[in-house]
């Protein structure tokens, strides 16, 4: 099926990932139907400006729905193929309020799958997150580690639950689907409680950057461009194939402690830092690092973005976002 043929649904179309998204669907030639609900997690402004870049677009559909008010919430729309990426997001904000976490995350997919069965809908690309790994001791993570003893905050376990949901309903309904643990994307339009938003915002005002720990903890950080790719790689994939069922790991295959990035952020800021050790926070994982050969035979995925490369383009991006008053503590 062509892109020109296609239509896409994406779940939380507004937020960070959803809305690059949707502008790369588009450009693509797909017709996009985006869902979001905009959480007060961040202010809606932010999510506002997001859409601003593609809602006047001639393919493009927005509905304000809430998953977790069931399947009945969402709208009678014709999708080919279903992008869900609305969740509650964020280890440490899960640990403060797990309920809310498993209603939105799992009880929102649980609603979207039913409303994809009930819609005759068979195709589902399911953003899930390496927190599944936790803290295993293989490195690099693949996908066929076993999953079922090392999440360690209820957002890692919420989206595993979402995995197995997605499963169930292959099994059950011939779904075809991707789930896709996404590694520490990063990158312009990031959400404002994140790491290096946060960081770029101390470093400007002449502030302490914490470090929690010794910093020698360290992420796969994936630039949004080409966690972006690998999705519409997936999309693609499932309109091409049928009797899917595949979990892939999309990160950069590269690990960088707190340290190095904190140091690499610096650079581009123009600021030397000045760090504030700190506990570790609970639910956060030591490392993460993606073993990505499984997209990249699957799907052709290969990240092209240098850290440094990425960090400047964000670096570039956030004034615009500061001067808007956009911003949170």
């Amino acid at each position: 099926m062509l892109p020109s043929t296609s239509t896409v649904l994406v779940t939380g179309c507004a937020g960070f990932i959803g809305s690059h998204l949707c502008e790369r669907l588009l450009h693509d030639g797909y017709h996009v139907v985006g869902l979001d609900n905009f959480d007060p997690f961040y202010p809606r402004a932010v999510k506002e400006a997001n859409l601003a870049a593609f809602a006047d677009h001639p393919n493009f559909t927005f509905h304000e729905a809430d998953l977790r008010q069931g399947p009945a919430a969402l709208p009678a729309v014709a999708a080919d193929v279903v992008v869900h990426l609305a969740a509650k997001a964020g280890v440490g904000p899960s640990v403060l309020e797990p309920a809310a976490y498993l209603e939105s995350n799992v009880m929102g997919t649980a609603h979207l799958l039913e409303w994809m069965r009930q819609h005759g809908v068979r195709k589902l690309f399911f953003a899930s997150s390496s927190s599944v790994y936790g803290n295993s001791p293989e490195k690099p993570f693949r996908e066929d580690l076993n999953t079922l003893a090392t999440c360690i905050s209820p957002y890692a376990a919420s989206k595993l639950a979402g995995e197995e949901l997605v499963h169930t309903y292959h099994h059950l309904y011939q779904l075809d689907a991707l789930n896709a643990r996404f590694f520490t994307v990063y990158g312009p339009r990031q959400r404002p409680d994140l790491a290096i938003h946060k960081f770029v915002r101390l470093l400007r005002a002449g502030q302490p950057i914490p470090v929690f720990g010794n910093g020698s903890t360290s992420r796969d950080y994936t630039f949004v461009a080409d966690t972006v790719d690998g999705i519409a790689r997936g999309v693609r994939y499932l309109l091409s194939h049928s009797g899917v069922f595949e979990t892939v790991n999309l990160g950069n295959n590269r690990p960088v402690p707190l340290l190095e990035l904190i140091a690499a952020l610096g650079r581009v800021v123009g600021v030397e830092p000045e760090l504030s050790f700190q506990p570790l926070q609970a639910g956060d994982v030591d490392t993460t690092f993606a073993d990505i050969r499984k997209a990249q035979s699957l799907l052709g995925y290969q990240p092209r973005t240098s850290l440094a490369e990425g960090l400047r383009q964000f670096v570039a991006w956030l004034p615009a976002v500061q001067n808007a008053g956009a911003t949170v503590k």
